[in-house]
Formats: structure tokens, sequence, C-alpha cells
């Protein structure tokens, strides 16, 4: 079918999808609690949106539209509140992370959904291997050209949403020595990675989506798991490389940090995208995923080499009269401290490991940071 019109949308709007883990209250593991917990959640008014996903140990929450980090925030805490309740209901816990430290992939069991069910016929075991958890940030575009542009200029700080938002350390029992282990099985899929450089939607639309689609490859943008992607039902482009934070505080903060690099890369303040940008953007994602906060970046245009925190840091100052306009300082300023004075989730879960060697005692950690 064609693609979809880019529908209009409130330009840097923004909403947040979180995908949740759910664990036994005794063994931590995994368990196959999503449709009882989808049932429970339905029976009231849910603040938010709640669905399955790939498999039945998790589902995927998603905020309303929202243009400040107040009402953002509001939200995602009172959805936490309703979940941690009706799931407490059915002796399960939830949490963020982006892996579960422990579970084996072959005990999961795919959603009694179609599309799941079709996906796991096309994949394999690649699908039950997905049972990882991200969040995904939709910011609202004035138009489909500044999209594109948008999302292109956007991969030079594709690293900074990795390593700000690593949690999975930890996957089928072992320490994996990366930051974000989670989207090493993203990557395993064939229509990940990035974008083709188009920057004029009707390009994009003739040229490559048509021509994609007579492939008989893809159907629509949702077959896409590009580290970010154009979403034309809503109006926006929907930022995928976060593990989902231990909190959701976090996760709003990450959240403000895209709508202000948004609105700088709107203003004209950063260079055009062009094509040569992406010839260090998989070295540098590589080193945010295994690195976090303490990989390097190599600039795409001076090909200067830095800390990733000191790049994080110079542009969370560059971004602080974006951030004023769009009443997030706070919040960007929890992200500083947090660059500056110690690590992100994956530093926390292992330290915890280190200090326990026990990895219940990592996931009870992830399930008391989700609640408070």
């Amino acid at each position: 079918m064609p693609l979809e019109t880019f529908h209009a949308s409130s330009a840097l709007s923004m909403g947040v999808e979180l995908e949740l883990q759910l664990v036994g209250e005794h063994d931590r593991d995994l368990a196959s609690a999503a449709a009882d917990l989808l049932e429970l959640a339905q029976r009231q008014t849910f603040p938010g949106d709640i669905k399955p996903e790939m498999t039945d140990s998790m589902i995927e929450v998603a905020t309303g539209i929202h243009d400040s980090h107040a009402t953002l925030l509001a939200q995602l805490r009172l959805m936490r509140d309703a979940l941690v309740k009706d799931a407490a209901r059915l002796n399960v816990s939830l949490c963020g992370g982006g892996t579960h430290p422990f579970q084996q992939w072959s005990e999961r069991r795919i959603f009694s959904a179609p599309r799941f069910q079709q996906l796991s016929g096309l994949y394999g075991y690649l699908a039950k291997q997905f049972t990882v958890f991200g969040q995904h940030v939709h910011i609202g575009m004035p138009d489909p050209d500044s999209a594109l542009r948008v999302l292109h200029a956007l991969g030079r700080y594709v690293p900074h949403f990795i390593a700000l938002s690593a949690s999975s350390p930890f996957s089928q029992g072992s320490d994996t020595l990366f930051d974000s282990a989670r989207l090493n099985s993203v990557f395993a899929f064939p229509l990940s990675g990035r974008a083709p450089f188009v920057l004029e939607w009707s390009r994009f639309e003739r040229d490559y989506f048509a021509r994609m689609e007579d492939t008989g490859i893809v159907r629509s943008m949702k077959d896409f798991y590009w580290d970010i992607r154009p979403k034309p039902e809503y109006g926006t482009i929907e930022l995928r490389v976060c593990d989902t934070p231990l909190g959701v505080d976090r996760a709003a903060q990450i959240a403000v940090y895209l709508q202000a690099l948004c609105r700088l890369i709107l203003s004209g303040e950063d260079p055009e995208p062009v094509e040569d940008d992406y010839l260090v953007y998989t070295y540098n994602r590589f080193q945010a995923c295994r690195f976090g906060l303490d990989g390097l970046i190599v600039h795409p245009r001076s090909h200067a080499a830095l800390p990733l925190r000191d790049d994080i840091a110079a542009t969370l100052e560059r971004l602080a009269p974006h951030a004023d306009a769009l009443r997030s300082s706070d919040a960007m300023d929890a992200l500083h401290r947090m660059v500056r004075g110690g690590g992100n989730d994956a530093t926390r879960l292992r330290a915890v490991h280190a200090r326990t060697r026990n990895l219940l005692a990592v996931v009870d950690d992830a399930v008391a940071a989700f609640a408070q």
C-alpha cells in the first residue's frame, strides 16, 4: 500500500513509549503475566495506553502528547503507580532495564496476537530473543522534509542516547561487558540500522519506500527497525535506540533532551546533515553500547575523538537556552549531574552485582528503582 500521508502535528510535542519487564515476586525470573495484567489495567481507566509486546513477559505503555517535561513526567508517574498496584494483585513486579539479567530466551512464549505470530514465523528464534526492553521517544515535526532533515542531523547524537539510557549489562546470566547489550539483539534484524540518506519526503516515498514495497519486503514503516524512523501517521520522528531506564524520571529527562536537540536543529544552529556524517556512525554507536559514558565519540566533521561524557556535557551546555524555552532546565541539569558525577543505570546494576554477587539482587534493585 502507499506510504501514509505525513500528518500535521504540533512541532516539538513529544510522547514516550516504555517496554517493561514482568518478573515473578519470588524467583525474579520473567513471568508470563502480560495477558492478565492487560485485563486488569483495562477494567478501569488506565492513565495512558497499554498493550502487549512480542513475548508474554513484557508490556508496552505509552503516554499521550505533551509539550512540557512537567506534564510528561506526571503522566509517566501515574502510569507507573497504576501498573505497580495492578501487578501486585498478580504476584508479579515491574521493572525497567534493557535486558533481564538471567532469563533464558528459549523459555519465552510469543504473545498470541496475529502480528507477533507472523513475526515469529518470519524471524524464528530471533523473535524470542527480542525479549528486550526499550524506550521510544516521538517528537512532533512541522512538515515531512523537516522530519527527514532532523532525523539525519540527530545521527551525530545517537551515541548520547545509548549511553544515557544504557541499562542492559547482563544477559542470559552473564555480564556482557556492554553497557547496552540490548541493541545487539536489535541489530540482528535485517531492517535495522539507519535510515537511507534522503532529505526530501517526495524522494523518500518515490525512490525508496515504493521500491522497497515493490520487493515485497515491507508494507509499512512498522517493518523498519531503524535507530530513528519517521512516523507519518503521527507526524513525528521516533528515536528507538534507548534502553528502558530503571526509573520514569530518567525516561522523562531523556525525552526532553531529544526535544531540546530537535529545537536546536530546527533553529538552524547545527550544520545541515550530509551523508558523510555516517562514516563514523557505526563506530560511535558501538563505543556507546560497549562502554557507555566512558566510550569515545569521533566527530563526523572534524574527526576529533573525545570522551562521550565530555561531548554530552558540552551539548547540554549548548542546549541551555532551548531548555529554558521548553521549561526543561531542571531535567537537563539532572542529566548533567549524572554525566559529570557518576554513571548510568548499567553502572548502578553492576555495582549491585559487585556488592552481592547475586543476579536476583540486581532484579530486586531494578524493581525498587521502578517503584520509586
